[in-house]
């Protein structure tokens, strides 16, 4: 008779090594979960089961229902919910519930194998009864096993009902061979949703600390925290629209869910270094901001000249009355002389004030203004002429463009080296290898003429050239920076189409961006409404509609 069921143990021992194999392999919690339940079932041919997990307030929590009989399918991957309540390990009065089976398997860490529950007085059996009677189903054997972890803590616990006989059909009782596989199972499955739970844990302080990374440069600097999460958003929009092309240079692109992940860890993690950006510079709002806006002392300065002018003309009238007396075309002279000083001096207070902005481009004739203005002579406190702006302030306001001097971008542009260094030197599974790489090319242009490798375009990965036109626009964009005002979806626009014409960035990503609309979806949810203005894509540079 042994030998005849052999081959029947044999089989089941090879499908429990089957089941096992794929437990190690499933990521998905919900497919784990129903793998375990549907596995356990199969082996001990039982027509139902409850698979349950142990929450943190001390419950057990129904994660997945069968009854074949009833055609019956919820929890698990079905999207149905299970309409029962958590099962209470402990009473209201802080004692074990040690009559509900499930919880006393829990608590005692033990299997409980019962063959009839129709037949026992020392379980609580009242909700089966009561189910029974409303579906006209027949619970009658039960094998309640706990899931145990490496460490024998009860994480969860399965529970099969009504083992059949293979040939009559019949309900009979969980053999002791049967409870044997599937203490293994459960074993095996425990250790599988351990892993799973600790990958998940890992996973989930990995982004936390990604995010306190952000959070940590928007507490620095409002004006680039936005900019640190809103990036990721804008480069997983592209990238999406990427992997959905069927036709064009991207039809064949494709990344796998680890794929993007790793890309949406990199966008997340792209600016990094500015953890080490001095703020004065990083927010640096006007061009002669330091400690504070130093146009106040040149507004101030300004009144000073316009009082030292009227003083030295005071000074003459009276030499004029001490040699004689005053001479009204004389005393009209200096008035109108005085006035047109003060006036300049008034022009040149706006025009600094303007210039100090750093908003607009600024040109030949508007240099050479600052230098005039520069070399005004006003008395100082030791009674010297010295020129009206130091050196220091003369070469502030002659920024050409923005609000940083050449060597304060060389401290901002810095933070690529700083972020590149930081990233290269953490220990990455496999799965994240390529995050350096796809954070820390966003500066690069595809003519080589960027920083900090000065890479070209055939030397970098797609997915480090879309988070360069996503860094881009979101800049563009920003409502937050104190050194620019917000621009307009066309300007924005027009200003990416010149970076395609002179090789900036990516010709066929940037055709995508437009052609897919993925600006105005970005727009939509992160734009104010008066920046969502009417786009005309003839007025593009380097479109083609």
């Amino acid at each position: 008779m042994l030998d005849d069921q052999q081959p029947y143990l044999l089989a089941r021992l090879e499908r429990l090594n089957a089941i096992g194999i794929a437990l190690s392999a499933e990521r998905d919690n919900k497919r784990l979960l129903e793998m375990i339940l549907l596995g356990a079932q199969e082996i001990t041919n039982a027509d139902a089961g409850t698979l349950y997990t142990i929450t943190q307030d001390k419950q057990l929590k129904f994660e997945m229902m069968r009854n074949k009989t009833l055609d019956m399918f919820l929890g698990g991957t079905t999207g149905k919910d299970i309409p029962f309540s958590p099962l209470s390990l402990y009473l209201e009065d802080g004692s074990p519930n040690l009559t509900t089976v499930a919880a006393y398997a829990t608590l005692n860490n033990k299997t409980v194998n019962i063959a009839n529950a129709y037949e026992v007085g020392n379980f609580d059996f009242s909700g089966t009864r009561k189910y029974d009677l409303k579906t006209g189903y027949h619970s009658q054997s039960f094998l309640t096993i706990p899931m145990k972890d490496h460490e024998s803590k009860v994480i969860g616990v399965l529970q099969l009902i009504n083992a059949t006989d293979a040939n009559t059909g019949a309900i009979v009782p969980f053999s002791i061979a049967n409870q044997r596989l599937v203490e293994s199972l459960a074993s095996q499955a425990a250790v599988a949703m351990t892993n799973h739970y600790l990958i998940e844990g890992l996973k989930s302080l990995f982004e936390a600390f990604i995010e306190l990374i952000a959070d940590a440069i928007d507490q620095k600097s409002p004006y680039t925290g936005g900019h640190c999460r809103r990036v990721p958003e804008l480069t997983m929009m592209l990238t999406q629209a990427l992997i959905d092309a069927k036709t064009g240079p991207f039809k064949d692109f494709t990344l796998n869910e680890n794929e993007f992940y790793e890309l949406k860890v990199a966008s997340w993690l792209h600016d990094c270094g500015k953890v080490t950006t001095p703020e004065a510079i990083m927010d640096k709002p006007t061009k002669l901001s330091s400690i504070f806006d130093r146009i106040q002392l040149i507004d101030q300065r300004f009144e000073l000249l316009k009082q030292q002018a009227e003083c030295a003309m005071l000074k003459e009238q009276v030499e004029m009355l001490k040699a004689g007396g005053l001479n009204q075309e004389k005393l009209n002279q200096q008035q109108s002389k005085l006035d047109a000083f003060n006036l300049y001096c008034d022009e040149a207070n706006t025009f600094l004030r303007q210039a100090n902005i750093g908003s607009e481009s600024m040109t030949a004739n508007d240099l050479q203004r600052i230098q005039d203005i520069g070399n005004m002579e006003i008395i100082d406190a030791l009674g010297n002429k010295v020129p009206f702006l130091s050196e220091d302030e003369a070469y502030n306001l002659s920024i050409k463009r923005g609000t940083l001097t050449a060597e304060e971008r060389q401290v901002i542009n810095n933070h690529i080296v700083v972020t590149i260094s930081m990233l290269e030197s953490l220990p990455y599974p496999q799965s994240l290898a390529r995050v350096p790489e796809y954070a820390c090319g966003h500066h690069e242009h595809m003519d080589g003429s960027g920083y900090p490798k000065g890479l070209k375009r055939e030397e970098m990965s797609i997915p480090a050239r879309v988070m360069g036109i996503a860094d881009v626009f979101e800049a563009l964009t920003s409502k937050d920076r104190p050194y620019k005002k917000a621009k307009t979806l066309s300007e924005s626009l027009s200003i990416l189409g010149k970076m395609k014409v002179d090789q900036h960035i990516d010709p066929d990503l940037f055709d995508v961006f437009i052609r897919d609309k993925i600006y105005l979806k970005y727009a939509q949810e992160f734009l104010e409404p008066e920046q969502i203005d009417q786009v005309d894509l003839n007025n593009i540079p380097g479109y083609q509609p």
